[in-house]
């Protein structure tokens, strides 16, 4: 895939949207729809899907590396899912690439456009913020005070709070706990199936990948009042008699 739309001529975003439509499948397009729930009152309400795999995106995008910011920006406008995917993987490149040149100002210029797409909706369904949320604002973080997740954990958005739990994966691969732990606790009680299962994923990594002791130690302090998703996701790689021990701490 040339990812040109002449000899010599820059990639655009209406290329690679082109090359998603080109890979659509109005039928799996249907299951996406329902899967990402995006009928009335959902939390993926309105959002379309063209029908392309996830493995096919990314090696369609995989010919638009070098896409300027301007054009990812526009891809985060597009009202195809797919796209926005697309751009938050594209994204994810730009840092990676920022980290190894050590260039300090493009990945803060990347986060700012992260952030800005993020408040303004762009963001907007779990597989968009699993994506992104840890390889952009958590890699920015890991060196860097950490208040704006605890901002964005407080919002009435429910995108910006699970940004905010998945930012600190980053930190968890880097053996740092604290963050997750403490939102965490800040967000025990926030009921959403989606945030359930996002605290419960960082409490299971935290005990997986750094020592099982802060785990058990958090649930200890806190099972009887967690959610039962969140319990369920956090105890997964536990003994039966160990989650079934913690199960048992909440109320009936």
């Amino acid at each position: 895939m040339s990812g040109r739309t002449g000899p010599g001529a820059p990639s655009t975003a209406a290329d690679l949207q082109a090359a998603i439509g080109a890979a659509a499948d109005p039928e799996y397009a249907a299951t996406l729809q329902w899967f990402f729930k995006t009928g009335p009152g959902e939390y993926g309400e309105g959002d379309r899907f063209a029908g392309v795999k996830v493995p096919v995106t990314r090696r369609i995008v995989r010919g638009y590396r070098n896409l300027p910011l301007e054009e990812i920006e526009v891809l985060l406008e597009s009202p195809i899912h797919e796209a926005r995917f697309a751009a938050l993987v594209l994204l994810n490149h730009r840092v990676a690439r920022a980290t190894k040149a050590q260039d300090t100002a493009a990945h803060q210029e990347i986060v700012r456009r992260y952030l800005a797409a993020l408040a303004r909706g762009r963001i907007n369904n779990w597989d968009l913020v699993d994506v992104s949320a840890e390889h952009i604002l958590g890699a920015w973080l890991l060196d860097r005070p950490r208040d704006q997740l605890f901002d964005l954990a407080g919002s009435a958005d429910l995108w910006q709070r699970r940004v905010a739990m998945i930012a600190t994966f980053a930190f968890i691969k880097a053996g740092d706990a604290t963050t997750t732990l403490a939102l965490a606790e800040r967000l025990l009680n926030d009921r959403h199936d989606l945030m359930q299962k996002a605290v419960g994923w960082m409490l299971r990594e935290v005990g997986k990948r750094i020592d099982r002791t802060l785990l058990t130690d958090f649930l200890d302090a806190h099972a009887a009042a967690m959610g039962r998703t969140a319990l369920s996701y956090a105890t997964e790689h536990l003994s039966p008699e160990e989650r079934a021990a913690y199960r048992a701490a909440r109320p009936l």
